[in-house]
């Protein structure tokens, strides 16, 4: 018996100190930047480990000093294009997966073969095909077009939500059906405010694609600099002709950008664990 307690005590100790150096290993990197975001001196390659000498300035910059790199235009282009992408990615996603979880139809089993195949590709592939389609319908360099790519690209990731669905039972649409409810009024006003954590779980994950996404963006929007989302134009800071001057303000720049990513998810983590592990509310 106590050999059994000490083997549970030292596998709990490794446990920990795994978790402990996998903790480090994530922290560094950000760590790292937000150090050289408050670096004084200029350039991407100090002597030191630690810069010399520290400021705030390299994030005033950004907003003031907007005649190269218009760094608020940016910001608000991305998180426009974040915002109209989250409503529209999750209409669709949670329209899509309440669709194959609850009807039977025909082709419902072709219909989702097809989106899994679909999904397997990365998205990349068709990013010449969107290019054209984006340019016949006179949708080139728009943030409108980004909000399209973005939303149909989310909808094959119904998977999640479709599995959450699943767990929610039957019985309470039978239920309603036979007080007289229709497949609407089952899905606003039963389904829905069961499924919080799901709808929270994909508004994130959509919320976030706009501000990460750099393939897309640069395509679409080419030279139009007005429209550049936030990781096509700090890309441009990172050009051989302005790496020098602007290196401390990418970084400034990149830990901006992860803040209001990371306000959400501390918020609604407990939300997003569930839409996760599927746990919705049953009875």
């Amino acid at each position: 018996m106590k050999s059994m307690k000490t083997r549970r005590a030292v596998g709990n100790t490794f446990a920990h100190i795994f978790l402990v150096i996998l903790s480090i290993i994530w922290i560094l990197p950000i760590a790292w930047l937000v150090i050289r975001s408050l670096q004084g001196e200029k350039g991407a390659f100090i002597s030191t480990v630690f810069p010399q000498s520290y400021t705030v300035s390299n994030y005033t910059r950004l907003f003031t000093e907007t005649q190269t790199f218009n760094y608020p235009r940016w910001y608000l282009n991305t998180f426009l294009v974040a915002i109209f992408t989250c409503a529209l990615s999750t209409m669709l996603v949670l329209m899509i997966s309440y669709t194959f979880s609850r009807l039977r139809f025909s082709s419902r089993k072709g219909f989702m073969n097809v989106g899994l195949i679909l999904g397997m590709f990365p998205g990349f592939m068709t990013m010449i095909a969107v290019y054209h389609i984006l340019k016949a319908l006179d949708l080139y360099q728009s943030l409108i077009s980004l909000v399209l790519v973005y939303s149909t690209n989310a909808s094959l990731g119904y998977f999640v939500a479709k599995g959450f669905f699943d767990t929610i039972p039957k019985a309470l649409d039978e239920a309603a059906t036979l007080d007289g409810a229709t497949k609407n009024q089952i899905f606003f006003k039963i389904t829905l405010p069961m499924s919080q954590p799901i709808i929270i779980y994909t508004a994130l994950i959509s919320f976030m694609s706009p501000w990460v996404d750099f393939i897309f963006a640069s395509v679409i929007m080419k030279d139009n600099y007005n429209k550049y989302t936030l990781a096509v134009g700090l890309f441009k800071m990172l050009d051989k002709e302005n790496i020098y001057e602007y290196f401390t303000r990418f970084c400034a720049g990149a830990v901006l950008v992860a803040i209001p990513i990371t306000i959400l998810f501390v918020i609604f983590q407990r939300y997003y664990v569930e839409g996760v592990t599927g746990g919705a509310t049953k009875g």
